[in-house]
């Protein structure tokens, strides 16, 4: 007869026992200093959440929903539909303000972006000193109102410096900020005057990216500046000036300060841009729901304006690496 026979039953060696009692110990630590973790987050993070629930998000939906109402802070809001919709397709003075704002956009964008890519090519190409840089930047330390009231005086066609200037040198003054054909393009100047040295330094802190080799090798190639520029500074700065662009561009259409202390407006709602027209809306008339509707059809044209722009100009791609 045979009879089975069976393996002993197999033990842990106490060491293994110990370690195998401490990992789930050590599990739930590494747990606890996540959470702990998070909680100090949350903690850094709760002031600025804050800070954008309040100024950005609310005022947002805020906006929204009286944009659908009659609202004149006297009383209260009444829900009106889409009735202010209607009247802003089919108010003329608010095409016109889009089409004021729209030609400064496309003035201010095209100058500055001109202006400070080749200032910022020069920066990095001929001197880096940090004085250049901050003497660059001064304007932009400037505020929009104080920048507009500085260039009302020199512009003004009787008493301003720049007019003088032109007058001394046999040329008839110009009215700079009193006249329709030039209110916007000059406007529009005074603004790349003051942003133009940060829109540069941005472009700087690109070009900075971009490695010496390459252009070591294109001048051992006998290549240019000039075709070094379009066949390697561009290309690799793309992402870098696609981010600045959307952000101008953003800027621009929100331009108010500059307009408010120069022109009001005039002359003959030359340079009623569409803020100002919201503004004038908003405080002016009272009619808080109008303004409303005008501004979340400004937020849909600027979002769509953003995403097509990220899209053209592929800037969350780059070539380098």
């Amino acid at each position: 007869m045979t009879i089975a026979s069976s393996s002993p039953p197999s033990r842990l060696p106490v060491g293994g026992a110990a370690e195998a009692h401490s990992k789930p110990r050590t599990r739930r630590t590494g747990m606890g200093e996540n959470r702990g973790d998070g909680r100090l987050a949350a903690v850094f993070i709760a002031p600025a959440l804050l800070g954008f629930v309040v100024f950005l998000l609310w005022p947002t939906l805020r906006g929204i929903y009286l944009s659908f109402t009659r609202f004149n802070l006297l009383t209260p809001a009444e829900w009106v539909g889409l009735d202010n919709y209607v009247r802003m397709v089919n108010d003329p003075i608010f095409w016109d303000s889009l089409t004021v704002t729209v030609e400064y956009v496309v003035i201010n964008i095209g100058v500055q972006t001109v202006a400070a890519l080749a200032i910022a090519v020069l920066l990095q190409r001929l001197t880096q000193s940090a004085m250049l840089r901050g003497i660059v930047l001064t304007p932009y330390l400037m505020s929009n109102v104080v920048a507009g009231l500085v260039w009302l005086w020199i512009l003004d066609t009787q008493l301003g410096i720049g007019n003088e200037i032109i007058s001394a040198v046999g040329v008839d003054r110009i009215p700079f900020l009193a006249d329709e054909t030039w209110a916007i393009p000059t406007i529009a100047l005074i603004n790349v005057w003051r942003h133009v040295g940060y829109t540069a330094l941005l472009l700087f802190a690109g070009l900075q990216a971009i490695p010496n080799d390459m252009y070591e090798a294109a001048r051992v190639d006998g290549a240019s500046e000039w075709r070094m520029f379009w066949r390697i500074t561009m290309p690799l700065l793309r992402p870098v000036l696609a981010v600045v662009l959307i952000m101008t561009v953003i800027g621009s259409f929100q331009v108010f300060d500059t307009v408010a202390v120069t022109t009001a407006g005039g002359p003959a709602n030359a340079t009623n841009v569409l803020q100002y027209y919201i503004y004038g809306s908003a405080f002016g008339r009272f009619q808080f729901g109008y303004a409303s509707a005008m501004s979340v059809a400004l937020l849909v044209v600027l979002s769509a304006i953003t995403v097509l722009q990220y899209r053209l100009t592929r800037a969350g791609r780059t070539d380098l690496g």
